[in-house]
């Protein structure tokens, strides 16, 4: 069964706190917070301060998606300020830097993973894919919410599966970007194991139906 992932992104600013203890209360599994710096992607959102709150007010695994250049200056400010799995870009460094954040990462014990904009071939996962706790294809462009599911992600998303099956079986593998109860079956078929959703989640009166209605 996928664990879900709601998208702190599309909650009420005006009462974080409320809106994350619903989702928790709803079974969902991590709290995804996606850090948009406006130079890797358009947009300017969250940052090391807001992930801080937020830990103080919950014990759900913090998934912090960083779409951000260089994160290997920032995932240590990330993990201090609470976050369990720090995800960033294989696009937004040269390599030997991404392998710089992959071991900074995991030297402060805790979960890493690389994500993929939809035009990112999987190929680049290669030398990496052993190493990594989580992989995040997006089926979206990364920077904005609210976008549509990109249908030809699916076969990237399989693709993924089959080499984290033969290389490293513990790595999740995530999909974020129009995830709903529709287009979550497609995903989870592909091999997607966790699913971050945000206006499915947030954008739903009743929570724990919308997270009951992702998992199918």
């Amino acid at each position: 069964m996928a664990k879900i992932a709601p998208s702190v992104l599309a909650a009420d600013f005006t009462a974080l706190g409320k809106d994350i203890a619903e989702v928790e209360a709803a079974g969902a599994e991590y709290l995804h917070l996606d850090v948009m710096d406006g130079v890797f992607v358009p947009n300017i959102s969250v940052g090391v301060p807001v992930v801080s709150a937020i830990r103080k007010v919950t014990d759900m695994v913090l998934d912090v998606h960083l779409m951000i250049i260089k994160p290997v200056r920032y995932v240590e400010d990330f993990i201090q300020a609470g976050a369990d799995i720090v995800v960033f870009h294989v696009e937004a460094d040269e390599l030997q830097n991404i392998q710089a954040a992959i071991d900074k990462v995991k030297g402060l014990g805790k979960r890493v993973g690389l994500s993929l904009k939809p035009k990112t071939s999987a190929a680049v996962l290669r030398p990496y894919i052993a190493q990594l706790d989580m992989v995040l294809v997006m089926t979206v462009e990364p920077g904005f919410g609210g976008q549509k599911f990109m249908v030809d992600q699916l076969d990237k998303i399989r693709e993924i599966r089959a080499m984290i099956e033969v290389q490293n079986p513990a790595c999740e593998l995530e999909v974020d970007g129009g995830i709903d109860p529709t287009t979550a079956p497609l995903a989870v078929e592909a091999g997607a194991n966790v699913l971050v959703a945000g206006s499915a989640v947030f954008g739903v009166k009743d929570r724990r139906a919308a997270v009951l209605a992702l998992r199918g």
